[in-house]
């Protein structure tokens, strides 16, 4: 595939933060999805070639992707040289189509993105793929894909798509994480789903010093931290371009203090948390205006969809 930045090296899988994320997630494709599904294969290849010159509008993953891109200009602003810099593969369930191929190129130039990875599956299973990218995320708008990639201990979610995405800033990455079963293991989940509220409160006071296991974002966390690092090292911390938050519903007391111990023994932390105590996560999302917010409860997600949140739903453990 050509470069459309040659001066601008990609770089290595191994040194970078691979972002993976699907077509249908990056671009609105939601019609030539449908064409695909109802009429075929032949009848998707000629609807692309006749629109062919037209570029795709924005997805839910277009503005975190851009968000991604604001950031290593200015990580190589200060690092010229380095390569831990975030690295979004475009993933595809296609076989290669010189339509459907040169549609994507000319949307992403049209929309002047800086992605030159290019995977198209021909409709397998992207696990092997994504292993070999050493991707840190995968987005994806199929559940079954995202659900086979955690089981293989990948950090995957299933976005939605939005009828209106409310503002987020162009210049600063905001990625908002649920704590249960999302950062942290469902454990503690499953004694709320199995005995109430008060079984959970007292289960949380009871192991308040015990750090809870990890979950399957919180390598995607550790990731961003690592970036932030390297800001702070240049005296940006309060200008980092990188702002992550907890917004969970666990309350301030042991449950919310367990939270925090927990990242601290993973010598980790969030810029941000906020203990809702069981209150809607929506209001608050709407506030915060994230690129990106992941959580396990698909209702949270969906009421954050409804405001125009870009919200992903992590299917793992009990959820």
């Amino acid at each position: 595939m050509r470069h459309f930045y040659p001066l601008i090296l990609q770089p290595k899988p191994e040194n970078a933060i691979t972002i993976a994320v699907s077509s249908r997630v990056l671009f609105n494709m939601e019609k030539e999805q449908q064409i695909y599904e109802q009429q075929g294969m032949e009848e998707y290849i000629k609807y692309q070639v006749e629109h062919e010159a037209e570029p795709f509008s924005p997805g839910p993953a277009f503005s975190f992707v851009k968000a991604l891109e604001a950031v290593n200009t200015q990580l190589r602003e200060l690092y010229p040289e380095s390569e831990e810099l975030f690295d979004v593969v475009l993933m595809t369930n296609n076989h290669q189509n010189e339509s459907h191929d040169q549609r994507l190129i000319n949307t992403i130039k049209h929309h002047k993105l800086f992605i030159e990875r290019f995977c198209m599956t021909g409709g397998n299973s992207p696990i092997g793929f994504l292993k070999a990218y050493h991707t840190n995320l995968y987005l994806s708008a199929d559940p079954v894909k995202v659900q086979e990639a955690l089981e293989e201990g990948i950090a995957a979610a299933t976005m939605f798509t939005l009828e209106k995405m409310k503002e987020v800033s162009e210049t600063q990455l905001c990625v908002v994480f649920d704590g249960d079963a999302v950062l942290f293991s469902d454990e503690s989940e499953r004694v709320f789903k199995a005995h109430g509220l008060d079984k959970f409160l007292e289960h949380e006071d009871e192991h308040k010093n015990q750090p809870l296991n990890h979950g399957p974002l919180k390598g995607f966390l550790e990731a961003l931290r690592k970036l932030q690092k390297k800001f702070y090292s240049k005296g940006r911390r309060m200008d980092c371009p990188i702002l992550t938050y907890l917004v969970t519903a666990r309350n301030a007391g042991s449950s919310g203090f367990r939270a925090l111990k927990t990242l601290q023994s993973w010598d980790l932390e969030t810029d941000k948390a906020l203990f809702l105590a069981g209150a809607p996560k929506g209001p608050m999302l709407e506030k915060i205006r994230p690129h990106i917010f992941f959580d396990d409860n698909k209702s949270h997600v969906k009421q954050a969809v409804e405001l125009g949140v870009v919200a992903c739903h992590v299917p793992y453990g009990i959820a």
